[in-house]
């Protein structure tokens, strides 16, 4: 690591220059010359390894690929990251996967002929997690995956490996609990059940498919109704949340007493659908997103959102860089105890502010 070869360095330039003091010259002013060099390099030597000590023996290469950087809460996530790893000393480089496997695929590759030190993954699809736990194990490089959970079998064939993130699934039925939490339950015309339209992210993903779930369970768990009039993909997408929510409002009208979204970014368009569409929110209508993002937070407090779901994405960077601290430093996990979860946080009109 870069940080420890520049203490090794110093260390000996020291020795070197105490070398000369003790073998070169005649006079006692070159000598005490010698010496004084020399006590200046120990000092800078001494202080350099301070430093390492106190980062954490940082100064490594990290190679971090994101799926997309125009994701909103990616690009939070992101931000994190850098703020941490730049913090302790880290070398860090930022790949955008432009939300294609294969793209991706190159990225790491490249991270790995450039020798980086440690690895931080976030997946553009989880069913390509065999072959990218292939790749860095063949490389004997320690990885962190991010943000897309593979499975406990997947991650088990890879000592090297860990992931942390959040249980979607907590996500998904606290955003079913958001509803519950209301005066009538979600069922605004009193006909004795929850209709509600879903706006989904990209279903091959395992939190888009354990919110969509989990988000409705809440709901029949607790004894009540529901009537799915619509389920469309969205992609995690604003404009896609925008248009989804339209068209349905305009197909069901005032049959929609709730609109999931599986995250914010979509929630924030079905939003200003919901507007255009005169109706509003906690009157005539149900709005939840999932991550907490800061323009839903502001949505919240104004009462244009019913709730949200804070998926801490600080949280979960200082988690992603411990957990690749730790196997920088010899650490290997066992099989089934390779997930490491941060959780999730209800967000209503009522603490909302105190997550601005």
């Amino acid at each position: 690591m870069k940080l420890r070869r520049k203490v090794t360095a110093l260390a000996m330039a020291s020795m070197m220059v105490f070398s000369m003091a003790a073998c070169g010259g005649d006079s006692a002013q070159e000598t005490t010359a010698a010496e004084t060099k020399a006590d200046a390099a120990t000092e800078a030597a001494k202080e350099t390894a301070a430093q390492a000590e106190a980062s954490g023996g940082a100064g490594g290469n990290i190679g971090v690929c994101i799926y997309k950087f125009d994701d909103a809460f990616m690009t939070t996530y992101r931000n994190a990251l850098q703020e941490i790893l730049e913090g302790k000393g880290y070398t860090v480089t930022f790949m955008d996967g432009k939300n294609d496997q294969a793209e991706q695929n190159n990225q790491i590759n490249n991270f790995i002929a450039q020798g980086v030190d440690a690895l931080i993954i976030n997946p553009v699809m989880t069913s390509a997690a065999d072959q990218i736990i292939a790749t860095v194990k063949d490389a004997d490089i320690p990885t962190v995956l991010i943000n897309r959970e593979p499975t406990a079998d997947q991650m088990s064939a890879y000592e090297k490996l860990v992931y942390v993130g959040c249980d979607a699934r907590q996500s998904g039925t606290m955003q079913g609990e958001l509803i519950l939490d209301t005066a009538n339950k979600g069922d605004i015309n009193g006909d004795g059940k929850v209709s509600y339209i879903m706006i989904q992210g990209d279903p091959e993903n395992v939190d888009a498919q354990y919110r969509t779930e989990f988000s409705v369970k809440a709901l029949t768990d607790a004894g009540m109704e529901v009537e799915e009039l619509d389920l469309q993909r969205g992609d995690w997408d604003r404009n896609k949340g925008q248009e989804i929510a339209q068209n349905d409002l305009a197909k069901f009208g005032n049959d929609i007493e709730v609109i999931f979204c599986n995250n914010d970014d979509m929630a924030i368009g079905a939003l200003q659908a919901i507007q255009a569409a005169g109706r509003k929110v906690n009157e005539d209508i149900y709005l939840v997103g999932v991550d907490a993002l800061d323009a839903a937070l502001n949505e919240v407090v104004n009462g244009n959102m019913t709730g949200t779901v804070l998926n801490d994405a600080n949280g979960q960077a200082q988690g992603a860089v411990e957990a690749m601290e730790a196997l920088l430093g010899g650490k290997t996990y066992a099989a089934g105890e390779q997930s490491i979860y941060v959780d999730y946080v209800k967000v209503t009109p009522e603490n909302a502010a105190d997550f601005q």
